[in-house]
């Protein structure tokens, strides 16, 4: 029995990295109502932004914190003007995974890989 126990608890470690990179690389963001608003980047511990529309003052980069269940927001454009503090990872019945962008209040953005 402490067999089967230390080896369900090795594997259960051995898949977290695997848990935190699910979010990494790009992803196409809709907004509430369906519209295409910018493409969303995670590599490590940064992001970056680029809206659709030209000199939206939250486009840029910033870092971030990884958590189990997606990141947190620390700094950058789009935490000081977008109030983004969340990204989450959702399940999506189209593409398996998808990125859900959180204020304080409410959820602002869909995102699916790109």
């Amino acid at each position: 029995m402490r067999r089967f126990a230390l080896v369900l608890a090795l594997t259960a470690c051995s898949a977290f990295p695997a848990l935190a990179q699910v979010y990494q690389g790009n992803w196409s963001c809709r907004d509430a109502t369906t519209q295409r608003v910018g493409i969303f980047t995670l590599y490590g511990q940064v992001y970056g932004w680029a809206s659709r529309v030209a000199g939206d003052p939250n486009s840029g980069s910033g870092t971030l914190t990884p958590y189990q269940d997606g990141v947190g927001i620390n700094d950058g454009n789009l935490r000081s003007n977008g109030g983004i503090q969340a990204v989450r990872v959702v399940n999506d019945p189209t593409y398996g995974v998808a990125l859900q962008m959180e204020t304080a209040e409410t959820i602002v953005m869909l995102c699916t890989p790109r």
